[in-house]
């Protein structure tokens, strides 16, 4: 079953006073009330709708629990509204909505909602765009200007340098995250192979780059005329907003946008495979990928339901037919099945990477999913099949209840598809009708018999793995040369108004916000136990902290921490691996356990209903794991493909070879998971023995979140745990040296990389929470800590030359680095040293400027309403607490030093932290293309090996 439809935001009923008539008589000129959510039983999300004259629709919902606004405007347009030869105007339009307009200076958009406290984003898929933000509720007004801003002056600030940059900024994007990823461009190679030529969903949303090489400014504007009028938007606020507030602002500043060009809906046409089409792919990968799609129905469709039902069955766990014929047996490292849906068409797609040890090659992974499906026939539907189900959708929409994003998010996806803000119940209602007869009938009509696409995905030079000869190739067209679209052929529309746009408004005082209230118990076994009440929703999450991870570790042991963590993910004495994932899912909870450096985390979430149940289950996972030998075997294998995996992902080769720069000669330089040398030699009774020695409660944190007051969870949570007893040796831990060559490039080679990694950065401050690591990273905030940073500023938005540079402090109590970085096209990557090294010596050299400190202390201060909204806020503000032993006012302390840092301790903290000659500088590349450039930097360069 998709994700999406588990995390759809929910609130419980609310019971409106006001009726339609009342609110009717009150409305601005130029608003109509359109409808309100109708009082009921059952889990809705309250709103109340209009529109303005313009076409503008509005949705507000209104929730006072905490002192925060969320905005979203979503526009219904993707890249499904694109033409052949013209894709990427939709993703590219994304960028360009945040570069300024008439009103709103160049880059000013991210600093204006930094500033504020706030945070902000876009995004763009086949079928809509949206935007959205979160502030404190005093910045609501500032918000609704911004956004109306780019949606009626934005032309005028569309410049043709601003069009060549993220014209560069979206090569990079498409660098950073399709051509220089693993598996990156299997999706377009999909989509082109599934929909007929020219069909909307057969080119990738961010498009192609010759589409947009060949594109001028006059395009994508003309593109922006057609699609983003008021009348193809939706604008909802959520909040603790008050809908009468709300109106006259809306009205002020959309109102008088004109409408754009009348939007028809796009048609729903049925896509039919002619034949089953193989395709193939040699890629920068260390495992084959066997990738099976077919056309299912689209978004909303009666089927809909019963086809995510069938995916969760086929592959959706530890329960599903492809875990067991395939991973579970160690054929594959991993196989799933998933069935997302948009606007127009769904797919069903089956996929898994054969585990090298099996020596099955595709064409052998191929019959083993279609003799799944076969089982699958003889098997059916079973009871729990749909219980786990119900469960899940039970679970994920109360969970939705915990943030106003998500519930804005909600209704504007909604109104924007179906025309109804509020779906949430109806979602549920279907899921809830699906029979076995329902799931059995799709399999019949969409997957029985049906055609099919099948991509391989192989190592380069290793074609003879591909499941079988390509039969199908893409048309190819001829677009011709650049495009030839002129100013003149533009119909722009302006709006005019009776108020100065240019005036910013000015937000009111900084809404005062309440730190969570805490209490605390002792389980009696050295758990220390940190609480907080929220009633917001009726669910309870959980993260306990057991005092072992990867520092314990010695380097012939290394990953032994995080194998152990995945063994108790697994089956217990009591329970399989099936049995266990079964239980949790049909009580609607999740059990997790990872390793870090420092201490096994143990996260929990369940409805506070099923928290005695979810508990017993904990304990046993805890207190009991089985520690099987085929569990072992398996997770040992999967691990050890994993590193080597890892190995082709840039970012993955940077991170591992700077650690072990920065931390030579301690385990810390060591990856989590451990090293392909260090987790082959380990076995079982090592796991045992590291479970036995330190997996013990005594020093442990647990930190927890529910509705449920104090006396009832502290007696749930001793009277599953209280009995667990033991204390762990303690230890020593050494975090080495920098033992690389300050003012040295070192070069890890990645042949044919389209882009390069670099990390500039030295040794530097242990963590701490008000001393000086907060006060330097307070510092480094404009240089390279937020969007508007000097160096993301200038590296993104002036050269083009990455999608996103940043520098940061980073640390525990026992190490710490101040580390530059940041994925770059391979041609620029001489001057990006060269431009981080001088934005960051000139930084220390001469200093903040006095609107960069008034611009760091607003966006960090003004901030604090967003730090607790949601439970999992809340754990991660309340775990500090416990591991430093704080009391909650270190956040007023916190503030105190924002407010108070001077421009001369800033300077002095820059001067003492940031002197670029302390630093080393790592590059990830194309060795052959890039050494000789890098030598005109006038620095060593030494090439190195991992």
């Amino acid at each position: 079953m998709k994700k999406s439809k588990l995390a759809f935001a929910i609130a419980f009923a609310i019971t409106l006073t006001a009726c339609g008539s009342q609110l009717q008589t009150n409305l601005p000129a130029g608003v109509k009330l359109i409808e309100q959510s109708e009082p009921r039983q059952g889990i809705h999300i309250p709103y109340k709708k209009y529109q303005l004259d313009n076409g503008l629709t509005l949705i507000i919902h209104e929730d006072h629990s905490d002192p925060l606004v969320h905005v979203d405007v979503t526009y219904h347009v993707g890249s499904a509204r694109e033409e052949l030869g013209k894709s990427g105007f939709a993703h590219f339009f994304e960028h360009m909505m945040f570069q300024g307009s008439e009103n709103v200076g160049d880059e000013e958009h991210f600093r204006i909602i930094t500033e504020a406290g706030g945070t902000l984003n876009g995004t763009t898929n086949s079928d809509r765009t949206n935007y959205f933000e979160t502030v404190p509720v005093n910045q609501v007004e500032k918000m609704l200007w911004l956004e109306a801003d780019r949606m009626g002056f934005l032309l005028d600030a569309v410049t043709e340098k601003k069009f060549e940059v993220q014209r560069e900024t979206v090569k990079n994007e498409r660098g950073q995250r399709i051509d220089n990823q693993p598996y990156g461009r299997l999706g377009e190679r999909v989509a082109q192979a599934l929909y007929p030529d020219g069909h909307p969903y057969s080119w990738p949303v961010i498009g192609y780059m010759d589409d947009l090489n060949r594109a001028n400014v006059n395009d994508v504007k003309a593109f922006f005329l057609r699609w983003y009028g008021p009348n193809n938007a939706t604008l909802t606020i959520g909040g603790a907003v008050k809908a009468e507030e709300m109106l006259p602002l809306v009205q002020k500043y959309f109102g008088s946008i004109p409408r754009g060009p009348e939007v028809t809906a796009a048609a729903k046409v049925a896509v039919k495979l002619p034949e089953t089409r193989y395709i193939s792919m040699e890629d920068n990968v260390h495992l084959p990928l066997l990738y099976i799609t077919y056309p299912t129905a689209y978004a909303n469709h009666k089927d809909e339901a019963a086809l995510d039902i069938l995916s969760e069955i086929l592959g959706g766990g530890n329960n599903s037919l492809l875990y067991k014929n395939l991973v579970k047996n160690q054929l594959a490292v991993q196989a799933a099945v998933s069935h997302p849906c948009r606007e127009l068409a769904c797919d069903f797609s089956l996929y898994a990477l054969p585990n090298p040890t099996s020596g099955k090659n595709l064409a052998d992974i191929e019959q083993i999913i279609r003799a799944s499906l076969t089982e699958f026939e003889q098997r059916g539907v079973t009871d729990d099949d749909l219980l786990k189900v119900k469960a899940k959708i039970e679970a994920g929409s109360i969970f939705g209840l915990q943030s106003v994003s998500g519930k804005v998010s909600q209704l504007a996806a909604s109104e924007t598809f179906l025309g109804k803000p509020d779906t949430i119940g109806d979602d549920i209602a279907r899921y809830n009708a699906v029979t076995k007869d329902d799931v059995m009938r799709v399999y019949n009509t969409y997957i029985k018999n049906q055609h099919s696409v099948v991509m391989s995905v192989v190592p380069r030079g290793q074609t003879q793995l591909i499941a079988k000869a390509d039969n199908f190739k893409p048309v190819q067209h001829d677009f011709g040369g650049p495009s030839t679209t002129k100013a003149e052929d533009l119909q722009v529309r302006k709006a005019t108004d009776n108020f100065d746009r240019s005036k910013q408004p000015v937000a009111g005082v900084n809404p005062a916000v309440e730190l969570p209230a805490t209490w605390t118990t002792d389980l009696g076994n050295g758990i220390q136990v940190l609480g907080s009440q929220s009633t917001e929703t009726p669910t309870t999450s959980l993260l306990l902290k057991i005092p072992v991870g990867s520092y314990y570790e010695t380097a012939d042991k290394a990953g032994v921490s995080a194998l152990m963590a995945a063994l108790l993910n697994e089956s217990t004495q009591n329970y399989s691996t099936e049995q266990m994932s079964l239980e949790l899912e049909k009580l609607g909870s999740s059990i997790s356990i990872n390793s870090g450096d420092s201490y096994i985390d143990v996260f929990v979430s369940s409805l506070s209903k099923n928290l005695p149940q979810t508990l017993v289950l904990l304990e046993e996972k805890l207190r009991n794991p089985g520690f099987k030998a085929e569990d072992f075997s398996r997770l040992q294998q999967q691990t050890l493909q994993g590193i080597q995996h890892s190995a082709t992902n840039p970012g993955y080769l940077a991170a591992t070879a700077y650690n072990k720069m920065m931390y030579d000669g301690s385990i810390a330089a060591v990856p989590n998971e451990g090293t392909l040398e260090s987790v082959s030699k380990l076995t079982l009774d090592d796991v045992k023995n590291w479970h036995q020695t330190y997996f013990k409660p005594a020093g442990g944190q647990l930190i927890v979140v529910s509705d449920l007051p104090q006396d009832t969870v502290a007696t749930e949570l001793k009277n599953q745990l209280a009995d667990w007893q033991g204390k762990g040796p303690s230890i020593q831990v050494n975090t080495g040296k920098m033992k690389a060559q300050p003012g040295t490039i070192y070069l890890l080679d990645k042949p044919d990389a389209p882009q390069s990694e670099i990390r500039i950065g030295k040794r530097s401050l242990t963590q701490d929470i008000t001393g000086e690591f907060y006060q330097a990273s307070l510092m480094n905030f404009v240089l390279g800590g937020t969007f508007n940073s000097r160096i993301n500023l200038n590296l993104r938005e002036d050269k083009g030359y990455t999608y996103g540079a940043r520098a940061s402090f980073s640390a525990d109590k026992f190490a710490g680095t101040y580390t530059a970085s940041a994925a770059v096209r391979a041609d620029a990557t001489v001057d990006s040293i060269r431009q981080f090294i001088n934005e960051i010596d000139a930084f220390r050299q001469k200093g903040i400027q006095d609107d960069e400190l008034a611009f760091m202390r607003l966006a960090i201060n003004q901030s604090d309403a967003l730090k607790y909204e949601t439970p999992n806020a809340k754990l991660g503000f309340m775990a500090q607490i416990l591991e430093f032993n704080l009391t909650p006012d270190f956040v007023r302390e916190r503030n105190q030093i924002v407010s108070s840092i001077s421009k001369e301790q800033v300077n002095a903290l820059a001067a003492k932290h940031l002197d670029t000659k302390e630093m080393i500088i790592l590059v990830v590349g194309d060795a052959k293309r890039l050494t000789t450039e890098l030598e005109t930097l006038g620095y060593p360069v030494q090439q190195i090996s991992m």
